[in-house]
């Protein structure tokens, strides 16, 4: 498969799919990832930690066109230096871009022949209050925009995703959110489907898990493709 043709694909997903799928197991994880999902206190968390990982490999495989097995996943933070956290690539493929999100029993994962950056959120889960997350994260005319909402609890996370999504991608830090503007989209759903949209040279697709109610952003300089979970399997899964 021709890497640099098409976007980046993503997939979002309850965590409980994804682990049942057959073939996919702690097997294909590294030892630095069984190492972190050991730790994990509460077994909710753990199974959302393990369904991201298996799911950003599905999505390598399927773009690359490998079984699921294949794809390396390596992470090394470049603060500390350190393995096992960091954003996720691909050992021996510099050219691939990965990302993934884990909530409360939701994943999702992207993969591409360019950077992409996803960010999935449940609402309600909780980011502190919501006033002084504002200050943070979102600029003036993204403050009055949200606060005018039905729901200004919902149109925050509908920016903090995209945020989220962006900083992975490394558009934009945890210290410069409110420096971005992105007053000119929408916060409303536009339908069943995904929306897309354009904020100066990144394609922007959101999309409202219809199950569970996850808000899903993804962002990178092509347009994203959202691709079905059993299409994504496909033929990368042994049989």
């Amino acid at each position: 498969m021709d890497e640099a043709v098409g976007g980046p694909l993503v997939v979002v997903a309850e965590s409980a799919e994804v682990l049942a799928l057959p073939g996919l197991g702690e097997h294909l994880l590294s030892p630095v990832e069984r190492e972190r999902a050991a730790g994990l206190r509460r077994e909710r968390n753990r199974l959302d930690f393990l369904a991201a990982h298996l799911l950003v490999r599905l999505c390598a495989a399927h773009l690359l066109g490998v079984p699921v097995s294949e794809p390396v996943l390596v992470q090394r933070c470049p603060d500390c230096d350190l393995p096992g956290h960091g954003a996720p690539a691909l050992a021996g493929r510099p050219g691939i871009g990965l990302s993934l999100s884990h909530t409360e029993g939701v994943v999702a994962a992207a993969a591409g022949p360019v950077p992409v950056g996803v960010d999935v959120e449940q609402p309600g889960t909780g980011r502190g209050d919501l006033a002084d997350l504002h200050a943070r994260v979102l600029g003036a005319a993204e403050s009055a925009a949200v606060a005018a909402r039905p729901d200004p609890a919902g149109a925050f996370l509908r920016q903090w995703v995209r945020k989220e999504a962006m900083i992975k991608i490394g558009r934009v830090s945890l210290d410069t959110l409110a420096e971005v503007d992105l007053s000119a989209l929408p916060l409303d759903a536009a339908g069943p489907g995904p929306a897309r949209h354009r904020h100066e040279d990144l394609h922007l697709l959101d999309w409202t898990e219809p199950r569970s109610g996850a808000l899903l952003a993804a962002v990178s300089t092509r347009p994203v493709r959202l691709v079905p979970l059993a299409e994504t399997a496909g033929a990368v899964l042994p049989v």
